[in-house]
This record gives structure tokens, sequence and C-alpha cells, in this order.
């Protein structure tokens, strides 16, 4: 496979935003995500999650919960024949209430922790990864990994977010935009 991957945030960009989503039950697909993956993929890109999840941390939901909205969002891609290659999650957060998780990382957007654990674990060139998600903090850690580009997506939080300190980062609606602009670019045909 590749050594390329599309590094992607969970909640306002993969899937609706539900603040400290738990219930598998609420989980749906964000607007385009289908067609977007299947673009990546038939570029040749890997499909990572990279997903600050400090309801862990702050007590809202647990493990369990969590990993029960990851099998969720892996049976609705399966509905249109797609799977992530990886989830990767940062459960801290230092206003937390569980020890264990209460305490500064180097994995927690802003920072490229998580990016940089799956550029080991599947021997990925950063040069050639992206990162697209709904927050400013997510185009930073991507950044600060070395990805080549990233895009902010103004679904989620997005709409909110200033990318006025990201003059190359693509600004588009939604996640196929982005995908669309992002291939775009690396094509030459913009």
């Amino acid at each position: 496979m590749s050594a390329k991957a599309c590094f992607l945030d969970r909640d306002g960009t993969l899937i609706e935003e539900r603040n400290y989503l738990s219930d598998p039950a609420l989980v749906a697909l964000a607007p385009g995500v289908p067609e977007a993956l299947r673009l990546l993929r038939t570029a040749g890109y890997r499909l990572i999650v990279i997903s600050n999840q400090s309801g862990i941390a702050r007590g809202f939901f647990t493990e369990d919960q969590l990993k029960s909205v990851e099998r969720r969002v892996g049976e609705l891609l399966a509905e249109y024949g797609l799977s992530l290659d990886a989830n990767y999650y940062c459960f801290h957060h230092e206003k937390g209430i569980l020890p264990e998780y209460s305490h500064p990382c180097d994995c927690r957007k802003p920072r490229p922790g998580m990016l940089l654990r799956a550029i080991r674990d599947f021997s990925l060139d950063p040069a050639q990864c992206l990162m697209i998600g709904d927050k400013v903090s997510d185009l930073q850690a991507g950044y600060a990994a070395g990805c080549r580009a990233a895009a902010l997506v103004r679904s989620g939080h997005g709409a909110e977010q200033d990318l006025s300190g990201f003059p190359g980062a693509v600004d588009a609606p939604d996640i196929l935009t982005a995908v669309r602009m992002l291939l775009s670019r690396e094509t030459g045909h913009e």
C-alpha cells in the first residue's frame, strides 16, 4: 500500500457533530463522506482518523462507548464498500476528572502526536499526507507532523474558525469539496 494517507478528524468532518458523542444510534456520516473517501482511496490514500476525545478524561463517556461509536462509523462506511485503515484517539484533557488522562500530552491536537504515531505505524511519508478537519487545531497538527496540505471544512465547528494564519490551506464547505480541491492541487488542475 501507499506511503501516503489522509488524516481525518472524526466529529464534524467524517461524521456529523454531536458534542461528546457516546451513543452509536446518533452517528450519521457527514454529507459527501462516501464519495470523498472513495476519491481518496482511488488516489491511493490510506484513511486514518485522528480525533481528540477528551470526553473520556472528562468522564462524559467510557472507552467502551467510544468503541461502540467507532464500530457504528465502520458499519455505515461498510454500506458503501468503504473502511478506515485506523483510528487514533487522544483521551487527555488537563481539566479531566480521570487522573490517568488529566495531564498534558503530546497527542492532543494541535500537537502532532497521533499523526506521528500513525506515520510510524504505517511507514508513511508525511510529505505525501493530507489533513482534513473542522478546527484550526486539526490543521496545526497536520502541518506540525509534516503534512503537505490541509483543509478546513466549514461543517461541524468549521464555521467559527479563522483561517487567516493558514494561507495555503483549503477552505471548503464540506469534506467532498475539500477532497476535490486537495486532489486537484495534486494533479495541477485547480
